[in-house]
């Protein structure tokens, strides 16, 4: 068995995988552990299998880590491309610091919660109301400054490369860009600025499998967040073609372990 995995409909197709389900992790300890990769396990499963049976995972820890919290994730972005995040502000929800909070920061301003995709869980904050209902859904406030923009871009990015790039446009009665939330793709170009900084973000995080979120205003590039789970009805070549790129992307990934003249990866003091 090459691969295991805990996602039939992500893995179909995929040659020599055998699939489980989630809640038998342990029932099947050895022939996860004998398998090649384990793909797209469920978060809670990643320390059991790093960690305890010595699994190699797809996608990569880092993409659940930090795809988990869109907290820790922009604390990410901000140490490798500070000037490509948005104003954030990022508190302890007291009445303290929600007070401070909304006499401070410019209006209007987006509020969204640590946990939470396809446009679930960000607002776009005017009235003291909208904040007061916030305020109720949160322990942290994490709140970002309101960009411009009617439309954002999605960079999918699969292993070492970026496989598709589109915008994604407004939708007519919110604020969010979304599909999921009425938002519209277009397929007109998207500037290299852009690809080049989810590309670039990805290496440096360690994040192999995302669709990275990013506005562009004027020329400059601002990162909003990854998801590490993402759609392909906005890809060309749809679910092949997503499948084709990690095929290729864990085939050169064995490669390169099982090569005896590779140097080894450098140890972190």
């Amino acid at each position: 068995m090459r691969f295991a995995s805990f996602d039939v409909f992500r893995t179909l197709g995929f040659p020599d995988t055998r699939h489980f389900k989630p809640d038998h992790l342990f029932r099947h300890q050895s022939e996860l552990s004998a398998a090649e990769w384990i793909l797209f396990p469920e978060y809670w499963q990643i320390n059991a299998l790093i960690y305890g049976m010595g699994c190699r995972v797809f996608p990569s820890q880092a993409s659940y880590l930090l795809g988990h919290n869109k907290i820790e994730m922009t604390r990410a972005f901000q140490a490798v491309a500070p000037a490509h995040v948005p104003v954030t502000h990022i508190r302890a929800n007291t009445p303290d610091n929600a007070e401070e909070l909304w006499q401070e920061i410019t209006h209007p301003f987006v509020a969204k919660l640590a946990k939470s995709s396809m446009g679930e869980g960000v607002w776009l904050i005017e009235e003291r109301d909208q904040w007061r209902e916030y305020l109720g859904r949160t322990n942290t406030l994490y709140v970002q400054e309101w960009l411009p923009i009617d439309r954002d871009v999605r960079v999918v990015i699969v292993g070492d490369q970026v496989l598709a790039a589109y915008w994604r446009l407004q939708s007519g009665f919110s604020f969010h860009n979304n599909v999921a939330r009425g938002g519209s793709v277009d397929y007109s170009p998207v500037p290299a600025v852009v690809t080049d900084l989810a590309l670039s973000v990805a290496r440096k995080l360690g994040v192999d499998h995302a669709g990275f979120d990013i506005a562009l205003v004027g020329d400059h590039p601002y990162l909003l967040e990854f998801n590490r789970l993402f759609g392909n009805q906005g890809i060309p070549g749809g679910g092949q073609r997503l499948r084709e790129a990690i095929l290729g992307y864990l085939e050169r990934q064995s490669a390169q372990s099982d090569d005896p003249s590779r140097p080894p990866e450098p140890v972190a003091a």
